[in-house]
């Protein structure tokens, strides 16, 4: 698992713990969800590219640095728009395009609903955001998309993964790297993970 990275930060794994909590209510659930997607997005972006930037301090002119790549934000529908927030705080600048993704619950595949990306790609650098890393049907599927779309460098941030998730990403898509915040036991026989947090969208939005 050679481009799987789960994050070690004494943050992320405190803040995750506060998640996982059955009692954590939706407002704060809501908090820890772009809290923690700020620290992914922040281990998984420490390779973009810079230029150099001449710029004057208050004491001397000298040369630093400007991200050479404009980032998009992917956020799988409807989960995965909790983290945009978090990450827009470091990434103001980063566009942010929708792709909308429905389990079917009796075949546990990806049926795709939404999708608006324009005909030729806006961005260098993609980050598909979905909290939880499950069967990886939809995580799969969007990468496809986003392959169609033209883009080169796409990585996944998520909260959870399974090892089933991260198997049929990497089968699917080995260039992609994943980052995580944990990577849990299994999933059920409902392709919950366990032990999980439950279904993050319900919590998010307190529709459970």
């Amino acid at each position: 698992m050679s481009n799987v990275f789960a994050s070690t930060h004494p943050l992320v794994a405190h803040k995750l713990s506060r998640l996982r909590d059955k009692n954590t209510e939706p407002k704060k659930f809501r908090e820890l969800v772009r809290e923690i997607a700020a620290l992914l997005a922040y281990e998984a972006t420490a390779d973009l590219a810079v230029t150099p930037r001449e710029l004057e301090t208050p004491l001397a002119r000298m040369v630093g640095s400007e991200l050479q790549e404009k980032i998009g934000l992917i956020p799988i529908l409807r989960a995965g728009l909790g983290m945009v927030e978090g990450i827009w705080e470091l990434m103001p600048v980063a566009e942010v395009w929708h792709i909308g993704l429905y389990r079917d619950e009796r075949t546990l595949r990806p049926v795709e609903y939404y999708n608006k990306l324009p005909l030729e790609p806006t961005v260098s650098v993609c980050l598909i955001l979905d909290p939880m890393l499950a069967t990886g049907g939809s995580a799969t599927a969007t990468a496809d998309v986003l392959k169609r779309w033209g883009v080169k460098k796409i990585k996944f941030v998520g909260l959870i993964a399974a090892p089933e998730g991260i198997n049929a990403m990497q089968t699917a898509h080995p260039d992609i790297p994943i980052h995580i915040a944990a990577i849990d036991d299994h999933l059920n026989e409902r392709a919950y993970i366990v032990p999980g947090l439950g279904d993050a969208g319900d919590r998010q939005f307190g529709t459970g």
